[in-house]
């Protein structure tokens, strides 16, 4: 165990990320694989092309760098929690001890975020979708973990993790045998298994738990396959080894700081429970079970109406 947690990173190390002036940034484009948003069948996707030269935004030497860093290690006072009630009726392990940072929609690129959060992995128009920017800042968000400027169109609570499944505008081959719920939830070729899915994210410090939806790629790589499906840790990258980017709303609900560490699982829908994850968005299961169930809800009320007299 004292291997594995010396790989990855410390929050000791806050101050590098708040001295950039806002937290610590992702990047969801690695040098071996430049995603790139195009077209299939009308639909926004995301693919590689590694025939084509790299955006010129997209500084060859800073993607070398993140793969070289060496990241630092762990106070040894961050152990794992232990398992918890109903954890072993999950299909889904906990990956354990994986250093988070904090990213947003509509954020600028910076310099260790050279791809900005305009569009994901998968939506070209991500940040008009969701309504706005996706402010950090404490003071423009609302109690239910939301920015106060607007009401979102999508999820508030969503994450990235270092891997798409779609490339050249269609699914890779590996994503029917690496992604445990493809069978289950696969609709066509052009389209994601990844996007929206949740996962559990809890902090390691409080053990305090929020579940999120599934919206990008990164930080830094989306080939990550071994790691975010198998038994791997996240690669060493410029910040400090992290394996899981999370939103704003997120940070807010755990009491994380901009660079923290947290224990993550995917879980399949019926895991989740009720909580501010399930207000908000077009994308958010809660959201469409609700709608979906609503004229139904109205049939049977309208069929249990008593018959007025001379009807």
């Amino acid at each position: 165990m004292a291997v594995m947690l010396s790989s990855i990173a410390s929050l000791v190390s806050h101050g590098t990320a708040k001295a950039e002036g806002t937290t610590a940034k992702k990047v969801k484009k690695s040098g071996n694989e430049v995603s790139k948003l195009s077209r299939s069948n009308g639909a926004a996707t995301s693919s590689s092309d590694a025939s084509e030269d790299p955006p010129k935004k997209l500084d060859p030497k800073l993607m070398a760098s993140a793969d070289l860093a060496a990241p630092k290690s762990i106070p040894s006072a961050l152990t794992s929690i232990a398992p918890r009630p109903g954890d072993e009726n999950s299909r889904y392990p906990w990956k354990n001890q994986i250093v988070t940072t904090v990213f947003w929609i509509g954020e600028n690129a910076a310099k260790n975020n050279p791809v900005p959060n305009h569009a994901s992995s998968w939506d070209e128009k991500w940040a008009k979708n969701y309504g706005g920017t996706d402010t950090p800042d404490k003071n423009q968000r609302t109690s239910d973990f939301r920015p106060a400027a607007f009401t979102p169109g999508q999820n508030p609570f969503y994450f990235a993790l270092p891997y798409n499944d779609i490339e050249h505008g269609t699914l890779k081959a590996e994503a029917s045998k690496k992604i445990p719920w493809f069978n289950k939830d696969y609709k066509n070729p052009n389209r994601s298994v990844c996007k929206d899915h949740w996962i559990a994210i809890r902090n390691v410090r409080t053990g305090k738990t929020a579940y999120a939806q599934w919206e990008d790629a990164g930080p830094f790589r989306t080939d990550a396959v071994d790691y975010v499906f198998g038994n791997e840790r996240p690669k060493p990258n410029l910040n400090h080894g992290a394996g899981l980017d999370v939103s704003p709303a997120v940070r807010d609900f755990l009491g994380m700081d901009s660079t923290d560490v947290t224990d993550w699982k995917f879980v399949d829908f019926d895991e989740v429970p009720q909580g501010p994850w399930a207000k908000y968005g077009e994308n958010n299961t809660f959201v469409q079970n609700a709608r979906k169930a609503a004229p139904q809800v109205a049939q049977v009320t309208q069929q249990a109406k008593p018959q007025q007299p001379g009807t």
